[in-house]
């Protein structure tokens, strides 16, 4: 290939004495590619139109044509040829006269960057032969008819994703003819997990309409008593969604040729779908303020953040982990690759990954907040994406955590995985990526300490079930929730989840034995907690139950301290405190109730509505200390969505949206959004308050254009109230 370089490239690239062309890590730069390219010479008498010449490429390229089709592409909203590697597809070329194999030749050329390079495989020529090998770049003639012939054409099963650009070649005795730039003939080439071959393949039909096809999913939040599920707009398939999606990966400056490997890919995006450190798509925020962007509940899908990232090329504010996670799937199946989203319900963000999470307290049995680092989660997301590992020995493909929320670096930067699945489970944590924290994120215990004036420090209490005790992600083919703990932990208390501790600290996973610190629980004596359903703006109460199983009585001070936290299990404030005296009769039960007024914690409220509850009871004739904590979430009002007019696609409808204000106070600021992939495209409108009881009614009219069951997702968010979604199937007919 000839290079012709313009004056201005040749002040932007400086000269590297240690490789011969730039790095080549942007799919939207060209080259420039010679329509004559000599061999010589060129005699007077020599004129091109006297060789075969092409005068027209036709792609197939429409929705409803034989390669959308065959390769499940029809759904992306992009005028362009997408197929995916390893299977087979059609264009037709027409020449300008009948083609003569026996003197005739000409071949096709794809291209992909500014530096096409054939060994990088960034520059594919391929040649027209008798036979398609499986798995191999080639093309095959399938229909000669006048002018025109119709090819077959093999994709390699490892070939790079992205968008290549596409030339027809002829050969002449005096030099090579080549097809002009055409942008109408580029070819978006994918993953492909219907292909045996291909590093992603899935051999689930249903299992890839969900992982791959599926454009809505549901994100469950909540906490293990309480556990809540919303909507979540994937949007993989809508306009310019791929385009972004692959700008991802040049900001990610992922080398071109690395780009057909899901390990690399996972790995890049996974810092990239964060701002910190290499200015990526989203911006997370924990702080419960939100100037200058969008509150993170406020979101419905993915599609605006990529768009707007795409757009402005800066990051976009705000996410916190289900919307990093929400936008990380978006890009893993638009490109191909089968993706699941994931909730671990109380999840431990332990800062030195030694499998422990320390809750000190002070003398008198409270949390010392100045001395306990670690936190743990009401929940977190993560993204689960499936794949081949070549790169580690047999057994540990299938499903990777990918997870794209900033919590820890990780050679550098703020990335995690992909870790195996099955690695974790077995606690063969000395496998890359990032197994151990992700270890440690659903399997850490939860150590009581209390430290004495003199600086001892004492165990009073270890919580080994809590952390990572219920796994999710939405089943396939419903909106329900399918349980995958045991995807990642054996059952607690067996002898093989021993067996993958032990493998888990073998290969360098830090964990302090109890035999290192004074631990004498108190063991004739249980206390438990329990809170009554709450809905926000109401008062509830909470019981605190002692069980005496001894013969002796006791009286135990107790203290209970009530939190407003983020749902990171960070607490905010503390907005009650409550002291008291219990006296336990010998081999009895006896229950204690307190009242939680909506005025003590109203005016406190964070986005998510959690609380926090600690109590801890000192045992004053043995001095023992028990401690239990519990999150519990406070009930939100939901929108309400109809619909009004027919649903036909091409048709105009109506969509409403309702809401009735609950709280005992006017919200302010109030913004609604609205989208329905297929449906319309997402709207957003701003309304100044609603008064205390009265109804918000909101109208939309739109033209759905695809026909099947679709979503319609609503959020509210105001400065007192977020969180508050609403959702409606609707199933639009064909015209």
């Amino acid at each position: 290939m000839s290079e012709t370089t313009s004056t201005n490239e040749e002040k932007k690239l400086p000269l590297n004495g240690r490789r011969a062309i730039p790095p080549n890590n942007s799919n939207d730069e060209e080259n420039e590619v010679p329509e004559m390219e000599a061999f010589g010479l060129i005699p007077r008498g020599f004129n091109p139109r006297d060789y075969l010449r092409v005068v027209d490429i036709y792609m197939f390229k429409d929705p409803h044509e034989i390669n959308k089709q065959e390769h499940h592409t029809d759904k992306y909203y992009n005028p362009k040829l997408i197929v995916r590697r390893g299977q087979a597809f059609q264009i037709r070329i027409d020449f300008n006269r009948p083609y003569r194999p026996e003197t005739d030749q000409f071949w096709l050329e794809y291209l992909m960057g500014r530096y096409p390079q054939q060994n990088k495989g960034t520059y594919i020529p391929i040649l027209v032969g008798n036979v398609l090998k499986p798995g191999q770049w080639g093309a095959k003639i399938i229909h000669r008819e006048n002018n025109s012939i119709r090819l077959s054409i093999m994709s390699s099963t490892t070939c790079i994703i992205g968008k290549f650009r596409l030339y027809v070649a002829v050969w002449t005795p005096f030099g090579i003819l080549r097809t002009r730039r055409n942008s109408a003939t580029d070819t978006y080439i994918l993953f492909n997990p219907w292909c045996q071959l291909d590093a992603v393949y899935l051999d689930d039909e249903k299992e890839r309409e969900e992982y791959v096809l599926n454009d809505v999913g549901v994100v469950f939040h909540g906490n293990v008593e309480d556990i809540k599920s919303r909507s979540w707009s994937y949007g993989q398939f809508e306009e310019n969604v791929l385009d972004a999606c692959l700008f991802l990966m040049d900001k990610a400056e992922l080398e071109l040729s690395g780009r057909g490997n899901p390990v690399k890919i996972c790995r890049v995006a996974s810092a990239v779908i964060n701002s910190r450190d290499d200015n990526g798509v989203l911006v997370g925020s924990w702080d419960n303020t939100y100037d200058y962007g969008v509150a993170p509940s406020a979101w419905t899908g993915s599609v605006d953040i990529l768009l707007e990232y795409y757009s402005s090329k800066q990051p976009v504010r705000y996410g916190q982990c289900w919307v990093f996670a929400g936008v990380f799937n978006t890009f893993l199946r638009c490109l191909g690759i089968p993706a699941r989203l994931i909730t671990n319900y109380s999840s431990a963000h332990d800062n030195n990954a030694n499998l422990r999470m320390d809750f000190f307290l002070d003398d008198e049995g409270k949390v010392d907040t100045r001395l306990t680092k670690d936190s743990v989660w009401n929940y977190h997301c993560w993204n689960e994406a499936w794949m081949t590992r070549p790169d580690l020995p047999v057994g540990f493909g299938g499903w990777q955590v990918v997870d794209g929320t900033p919590q820890e670096t990780s050679d550098g930067m703020y990335r995690c995985g992909p870790a195996s699945v099955q690695a974790i489970k077995h606690g063969h944590v000395c496998f890359q990526f990032d197994a151990p924290f992700v270890y440690a994120e659903v399997n850490s215990d939860i150590f009581y300490t209390r430290r004495e004036k003199n600086g001892t420090e004492v165990v009073e209490s270890i919580d080994t079930t809590r952390i990572g005790q219920l796994i999710v992600t939405k089943e396939v083919g419903g909106d329900g929730m399918m349980n995958i703990t045991e995807e990642y932990k054996f059952r607690e208390g067996s002898d093989e989840e021993r067996l993958a501790l032990e493998a888990a600290v073998m290969y360098g996973v830090k964990k302090q034995s109890t035999q290192d610190t004074a631990y004498q629980p108190q063991t004739d004596v249980d206390m438990d907690f329990h809170a009554q359903k709450a809905v926000l703006g109401n008062d509830f109460k909470v019981t605190i139950t002692f069980r005496n199983k001894s013969r002796n009585s006791y009286t135990a001070t107790t203290y209970l301290s009530c939190n407003i936290v983020f749902y990171t299990g960070v607490t905010k404030s503390e907005f009650k405190k409550h002291s008291f005296s219990a006296k336990l009769e010998p081999s009895s039960s006896s229950s204690f109730d307190v009242v939680i007024k909506s005025s003590e914690y109203m005016s406190e409220l964070l986005e998510q509505a959690s609380f926090h509850f600690f109590v801890t009871a000192r045992i004053n004739e043995t001095g023992k200390i028990l401690a239990v904590q519990k999150a519990t979430i406070l009930e939100v009002p939901t929108l309400r969505i109809k619909t009004k007019g027919e649903l036909v696609a091409g048709k105009e409808m109506s969509v409403i949206v309702e809401f009735t204000n609950p709280l005992k106070q006017t919200l302010e600021n109030v913004t609604l959004r609205l989208e329905g992939p297929g449906v319309l495209r997402t709207i957003k409108k701003q309304f100044g308050r609603i008064p205390v009881n009265s109804t918000l009614t909101w109208e939309v009219k739109c033209i759905p254009m695809r026909p099947g069951l679709r979503k319609l997702i609503a959020s509210l968010n105001s400065d007192a109230l977020r969180h508050v979604y609403g959702e409606l199937n609707v199933q639009i007919q064909k015209p």
